[in-house]
């Protein structure tokens, strides 16, 4: 691809995508949705104005690990500890629930397989894809509404970055059966580790940077370190410990959040991720969509994938919420928004092809589940919140 291309297909990004969001916006739907809409719009499914490009890949990952440090950055972290044990329950059946509902739907259409052989491993794969949140698009969402720092939108942001550390674990340990190379138990042992790395060198770090911020308080420094411990994370978590790095990223926010100029450091990170990393990231979601080769067969298949993926989502989360003694209304709002797929799943179904769990074909069943959650899930989340504020002032 010719080095100028990229500066075309940008210039196309950046101006479908917002003239997009604000038509959402005027629909009374999250920015998001419009984003992601002028994705598909502009992708290869129907115009073919944008083609996908490493490019665009490197820079819609950049998108969401600025968005998820902007996330750990706006969290309340007194109730971050308070929600954390409910939040580790909730991940737990959020993983489980989905990971039974995709087997048994691979099962249920190529029937039952005996313990053990290839297809057994292809159907828990399935239920693997369905266990991964992505909650990057859940979090946009809740900054648009003014929710992300209220116990559920704190509760959703830790559910998920521990469902993707127990979704991690799973695939590691599916793809450690069927490989008896792999060493599963080495997974658990990295996760592990991160986490104290974590604990330990963000403490240092926070002391450094609560230091720096006395002395140079409201400085370009600040942000700029910030920025720059954001992607050492993220480039840590991946390297060294196998774990994703917009977990990387989040921690690196939570590291930061408390010192005072956090909130300063969060609106220098929303110039860039706002005007082009931001736009990049949920338009891609639309370009990665083909509607090529796609049989009635496979269609069927992919609309039971998408159904059981939402609902054991909703259920799984929303019903140990409810255990949790959280209101019905809260419950479901934790559901919702947790039922989100993007570059996780992706991640894990490229992962399935690179080792022979998925084939080619049963990637266009994750696009369509990637694309209706991350539409349907801001759209609804919004609905509820409206519902139930109508219902408070009632």
């Amino acid at each position: 691809m010719e080095t100028y291309t990229i500066f075309k297909d940008l210039a196309i990004i950046i101006i479908f995508a917002k003239l997009f969001g604000i038509l959402a916006r005027k629909c009374k739907a999250p920015q998001v949705v419009g984003e992601i809409i002028a994705g598909l719009l502009i992708g290869p499914s129907l115009l073919g104005l944008v083609q996908q490009s490493d490019f665009l890949t490197r820079m819609a990952e950049i998108g969401v690990v600025l968005l998820m440090f902007s996330a750990g950055l706006e969290t309340n972290l007194k109730e971050l500890m308070k929600t954390g044990p409910v939040a580790l329950l909730i991940a737990c059946s959020g993983v489980f629930v989905p990971l039974i509902g995709g087997a048994l739907l691979y099962m249920g259409f190529y029937g039952a397989a005996p313990w053990g052989s290839e297809e057994f491993y292809k159907a828990v794969f399935m239920g693997v894809i369905m266990t991964a949140t992505s909650v990057s698009i859940t979090v946009q969402s809740l900054k648009e509404m003014g929710k992300l720092k209220g116990k559920v939108g704190t509760t959703i942001l830790s559910a998920a970055i521990i469902d993707d550390v127990i979704g991690i674990i799973v695939l590691t340990f599916v793809i450690g059966f069927k490989n008896p190379e792999s060493n599963p138990g080495s997974v658990v042992l990295s996760t592990v580790l991160f986490f104290i790395m974590a604990l330990v060198v963000g403490f240092i770090v926070y002391k450094v940077f609560k230091k720096l911020d006395e002395r140079y308080p409201h400085t370009q420094r600040i942000p700029i370190l910030g920025l720059a411990l954001c992607f050492f994370f993220a480039y840590a978590a991946e390297k060294y410990f196998g774990i994703a790095d917009i977990t990387g990223a989040y921690v690196a926010g939570i590291v930061l959040c408390s010192i005072q100029d956090s909130s300063y450091i969060d609106r220098k990170m929303e110039v860039s991720s706002y005007i082009i990393f931001g736009p990049v990231f949920f338009a891609s979601i639309g370009l990665k969509t083909s509607i090529d080769n796609v049989s009635a067969g496979l269609l069927l298949f992919s609309a039971g994938f998408v159904i059981v993926a939402l609902i054991t989502k909703i259920i799984g989360c929303g019903l140990m919420a409810k255990l949790c003694r959280f209101r019905f209304q809260d419950s479901l709002k934790i559901g919702v928004g947790m039922m989100t797929r993007g570059e996780v799943a992706l991640i894990v179904a490229q992962k399935g092809l690179s080792v022979g769990l998925l084939t080619s074909e049963y990637f266009t069943a994750v696009i369509l589940l990637i694309v209706v959650s991350s539409i349907s899930t801001p759209i609804i989340l919004k609905l509820l919140y409206t519902k139930d504020k109508e219902g408070a002032a009632a």
